[in-house]
């Protein structure tokens, strides 16, 4: 009986088997007959015509996962073996006249390019200017003053030839006037180093110093000059101005200054002590009417300091002032 079981067992377990082969064949034709029907419509149907795609709409954000190019073997790949290489000869680089809606490149510098500028070609070309700085009338309690500041020079890129004169004029006569002829020789972008001489004039008696120092602009446009001089008799002098231009607009313009001077002996002759003799700070609010002129006002401090300030005293002098400005600004 257990044998006859087996047996019919046996001969189910072989139709199920003969039935699944079969039925496999089947769906393996099929998958096959299907696969060569699809084969032979993509060789017969065009090819998708990609130009008229609006790509600006798609969101490629929203499509599936990206593909991930890091776990790609690129040292492997030959490109040079792949087909239909891009050729670069037959692709047409822009070139030609510009449209007609075209920016002009030259609108904003009145039609200069760089090559039509004069030094452009040649760095040895001369230029020259003139730096009127302050020319202002001077008020004070009872008295009124001129008062100037100015700089010149002519030469070249790296190498001029450089005035300086600052001064004050009261009733038509010269006082405490200060010219310096120097060389300057552009040592970085912003600084030149300046070497020459410095005549004074005025009161008491004229005498000359050579003057060595640094002018330029320091970190925050900081305007710096600063010089050291030397004179026949030993006698040696530091003088230091600071300016800086704080824009309230483009055109209007507030100007803190602020200047000193410094003595290593006293000159009873010229009423100068030793150490610090004197402090200027002032505060000067301008137009530019445009770059090259602008006229300002302003309030400034000034005073006399140590043994500077003794020898005002003995003459009958102020030792500290308040004044008011008022004068133009210039350059061309």
């Amino acid at each position: 009986m257990n044998q006859r079981i087996t047996v019919n067992k046996t001969s189910e377990v072989l139709k199920i088997s003969e039935v699944s082969t079969l039925a496999l064949r089947r769906v393996s034709l099929l998958i096959i007959a299907l696969s060569w029907q699809s084969l032979s419509w993509a060789e017969k149907s065009p090819p998708m015509d990609h130009s008229k795609m609006n790509h600006m709409t798609m969101n490629h954000a929203e499509q599936g996962e990206a593909m991930n190019h890091s776990k790609m073997n690129h040292a492997t790949m030959n490109h040079a073996e792949q087909s239909g290489a891009m050729d670069h000869n037959e692709m047409s680089m822009q070139g030609g006249d510009a449209p007609e809606n075209a920016r002009d490149p030259n609108a904003y510098s009145d039609g200069y390019t760089l090559n039509a500028m004069p030094f452009y070609k040649d760095e040895s070309h001369n230029l020259y200017s003139l730096l009127v700085d302050r020319l202002e009338s001077v008020t004070t309690t009872g008295n009124a003053a001129m008062t100037y500041d100015l700089q010149a020079w002519a030469g070249q890129t790296y190498n001029r030839a450089l005035i300086r004169a600052e001064g004050e004029m009261q009733n038509g006569l010269s006082e405490n006037a200060r010219t310096e002829l120097l060389w300057a020789h552009a040592i970085t972008p912003y600084w030149d180093s300046h070497l020459g001489v410095r005549y004074d004039s005025g009161s008491g008696r004229g005498r000359c110093w050579l003057a060595f120092g640094v002018q330029g602009l320091a970190p925050y446009w900081l305007y710096t000059e600063a010089t050291f001089y030397v004179n026949e008799q030993g006698r040696t002098a530091f003088r230091v101005e600071l300016e800086y231009d704080v824009l309230i607009t483009q055109r209007l313009i507030l100007q803190p200054r602020v200047e000193a001077n410094f003595y290593s002996k006293n000159d009873p002759a010229h009423n100068l002590g030793n150490g610090l003799s004197n402090v200027e700070a002032g505060l000067r609010l301008r137009y530019e009417f445009c770059r090259e002129f602008a006229p300002y006002v302003g309030v400034e401090w000034a005073s006399t300091v140590g043994n500077t300030a003794n020898y005002a005293k003995a003459n009958s002098n102020t030792v500290d002032e308040t004044r008011f400005v008022a004068g133009i600004h210039f350059w061309f």
